[in-house]
């Protein structure tokens, strides 16, 4: 203790390196770094708080204060005190170093400079200084600055290493007055040699006398006492000279040469080992109380940004603006006016509003955790809470993308006139926005800069488009992904998939016109495809299977197989039981075990099907007009059918979730007849406890022996993936997944 070190060098000799590995940024190949016994990468809850870091560049929040930049970090550190404490103890450091006038100045950026060069490495040393740690790194902290601004840096940390503090310091060609302010130096050479350790002065002789240099008895000028420093790394670096006089690019004594020499005369005495814990004066804040401070300290620093509150708050309701504006139009039968109703640009401006949910939650977070990296890097000596840091990220990127759907929503909706769904709308934007955000917050971790992040992120917008569900049917994409009665699987990973689903399903059952009738509408849908599809085409299978009954021809005996089992899956697909009494359809309706008798009573139970869909179908309408005729006789609100179907129904939208524009009504595919024809009037059949999985735009969804309502669902199936990308950045394993594939890369 007491001592201030320096670590000089050539460029690339490795000081930097070796700064961060003492300081425990980067850990040694071989080998521990210990205080006081303990190991600084295996035991830092021994050693909280006893290092402290300054790094080159300069690991301030720019958007704060000088003050607020010294008070939170304070806050954080010394939970037992109270404001006026804390305020005392801020106000002390920063008057100690000549930052008092400033405490209200904003740090501002290297492009926008409130405050100098030199107070601003005054203010990264305050940061430390504030709590006090044993044990202080510096890399660089002269660089960028005047000489007069060197000196008093440099005069700063000779005056804490006076007060007991132990300094090492990274510097490059100091002058002859800070070189002479040092204890000790430790010279490096190209490749991490050690070189030289001892008195300053002493180092100028010791390299003359090595090289037999004239007057290598004199380390300092006798006149002036200046001591010429770059004078010792001439010596280390000096080239032989070739038989013409010239310079050749081999160097007089080389690294290893040099260290040897350091190994024969240089042998440190071996210090007592000290096995105590070393005194620490922090006492870190709650996880709970970091969280405070994190969110208020991030908040301060966002409102204080004038351009980044004015484009995220304007962004959402001008991109609402302009695309609601772009897609409306005169949409009534004679182009006079605006109906809701026939405008057919609905469908596209729900699919928009998702992508832009997205787009906006990704820029929002995708600098996030890159920006505040020099922060995290100057905390990681607090062994902070990384949970509490990355909540207070969620807390206020959910809370602006809260705000930013909700604009965009009011705005988009109040324009297009889409009326009572503005909180339906949001609620699935916003959950778009936020799993958005914790995908922003993933792929920011790993990288270091920004411009990698913006370039992933049409990786990430296009395939959420292109697998919606509106650009390209789910039945018509690549055969190697797509499936006929399911929506893929790939496409269950994309968020705007299961957010187009809900609002399309939730807007068209759950308006204030279709909801009084969607219940009558589809017993008449599905009646309707059961006596005109369903039920002829089972009848076509039976009479081919009968007929080719005997057909000796293998192909058509498979056929017949098929049809078989096609068959008893269709009626099983039938509500109606009557007339399958003394029928096992999965053991009798076989090849072996088809007879005259067995069709004759399979033909009479589907003509008696067809006969209970039909009276279904009729029972269906007239409960449909019967509800039309109580709603036109309320007298507790005037109601015109026609008003309303304008009001609240959109026929495009209609004519996508009941798929009217499919060309084959019913398909066959692996063994069954899959219904293509009004989607969102057919509920999926329960298929185990956790298979969730059915056709696009279904109105239900079966899982965990429960019914939901498809927007219900779909809405909690999101917030299940934000709460996936939760764990996945909690763990950094995009980070860790990264350094495997490129530990990979170097073995082979």
């Amino acid at each position: 203790p007491g001592k201030l070190i320096g670590i000089l060098g050539a460029s690339g000799a490795g000081k930097t390196t070796l700064l961060n590995v003492l300081a425990g940024i980067l850990q040694p190949t071989n080998g521990k770094i210990k205080v006081n016994g303990f190991d600084i990468n295996l035991e830092k809850d021994q050693i909280q708080g006893v290092i402290g870091y300054i790094s080159q560049d300069d690991l301030l929040m720019e958007d704060l204060t000088v003050y607020q930049n010294m008070y939170y970090n304070a806050k954080l550190c010394f939970a037992h005190l109270g404001q006026e404490a804390l305020d005392q103890r801020v106000m002390e450091v920063l008057q100690s170093l000549g930052l008092d006038q400033s405490k209200d100045l904003r740090v501002g950026s290297v492009l926008d400079k409130t405050i100098s060069g030199g107070q601003r490495k005054r203010l990264n040393i305050a940061l430390e200084l504030i709590r006090e740690p044993a044990v202080l790194f510096v890399d660089e902290p002269t660089s960028g600055l005047s000489s007069r601004d060197s000196e008093n840096v440099i005069d700063l940390l000779k005056e804490l290493s006076l007060k007991g503090k132990l300094i090492f310091t990274v510097i490059h060609q100091p002058s002859s007055d800070i070189y002479k302010m040092f204890d000790k130096v430790y010279f490096l050479d190209v490749g991490g040699y050690p070189i030289f350790y001892g008195n300053p002065v002493e180092a100028v002789t010791y390299f003359k006398k090595e090289t037999n240099q004239v007057d290598s008895e004199r380390g300092q000028c006798p006149s002036c006492g200046n001591v010429n420093s770059e004078q010792i790394l001439n010596i280390i670096e000096a080239n032989v000279v070739d038989e013409y006089g010239q310079f050749t690019n081999k160097r007089k004594i080389n690294p290893e040469q040099w260290y040897e020499r350091f190994s024969q005369y240089f042998k440190l005495d071996h210090l007592e080992d000290v096995k105590e814990p070393p005194s620490q004066t922090l006492v870190l804040a709650s996880k709970f109380k970091q969280l405070l401070v994190f969110i208020t300290r991030d908040f301060l620093s966002k409102i204080s940004n004038k351009q980044y509150l004015l484009i995220n708050f304007l962004e959402a309701p001008l991109l609402a603006f302009i695309l609601a504006f772009i897609v409306r139009y005169k949409s009534s039968p004679d182009h006079s006016e605006y109906i809701f109703r026939f405008n057919e640009n609905i469908p596209v401006y729900i699919m928009i509003s998702i992508i832009v949910a997205l787009f906006m939650g990704l820029t929002v977070s995708a600098e996030e955790i890159i920006r505040d990296r020099k922060i995290r890097k100057r905390e990681s000596f607090l062994n902070l809470s990384w949970n509490s840091y990355l909540m207070s990220k969620v807390v206020l990127l959910f809370t602006l993308s809260a705000i930013q759907t909700l604009t965009f929503v009011v705005v988009g909706n109040l324009i297009l006139e889409i009326k009572e769904m503005t909180l339906s709308y949001w609620l699935v934007l916003f959950s778009v926005s936020c799993m958005a955000n914790m995908l922003g917050l993933n792929i920011s971790s790993p990288f270091n800069s920004a411009v990698t992040v913006y370039i992933l992120i049409p990786l990430i917008i296009i395939p959420q488009m292109v697998l919606s569900g509106l650009l390209f049917s789910f039945d018509k994409i690549n055969e190697v992904i797509s499936s006929k009665d399911k929506v893929p699987l790939v496409a269950d990973f994309m968020a705007s998939r299961w957010a187009y689903e809900a609002i399309s399903v939730n807007q068209f059952i759950n308006n204030s016109y279709q909801s009084y009738f969607y219940p009558f509408e589809k017993e008449e849908r599905q009646s309707d495809f059961n006596t005109a599809y369903l039920i002829p085409r089972l009848k076509d299978k039976l009479k081919y299977a009968t007929k080719n009954l005997n057909n000796p021809d293998e192909v058509v005996t498979k056929n017949v197989r098929r049809d078989l089992k096609i068959l008893h899956r269709g009626i099983r697909k039938l509500a109606i039981q009557d007339g399958l009494e003394n029928i096992d359809l999965r053991n009798d309706i076989t090849a072996e075990k088809m007879s005259p008798e067995l069709e004759e009573q399979l033909f009479a139970y589907l003509n008696k099907a067809d006969d209970y869909y039909k009276d279904k179908f009729n029972r269906a309408v007239v409960g449909k007009e019967k509800v039309i005729q109580i709603l036109e006789s309320s007298e507790d609100f005037d109601y015109d059918l026609n008003a309303y179907k304008n009001l609240y129904f959109n026929e495009s939208l209609s004519d996508l979730v009941r798929n009217i524009s499919v060309k084959d009504r019913i398909i066959e595919f692996r063994g069954n007849l899959i219904q293509q024809i009004d989607p969102i009037f057919h509920d999926p059949t329960p298929n185990g406890p956790l298979n969730y999985r059915t056709h696009f735009f279904a109105p239900i969804k079966h899982f965990l022996f429960k019914t939901w309502d498809t927007y219900t669902f779909n809405v909690l199936v999101i917030w299940f993936m934000t709460l996936l990308l939760y764990i996945t950045l909690y763990y950094d394993l995009l980070r860790k997944f990264l350094q495997l594939l490129e530990k990979a890369r170097w073995r082979n």
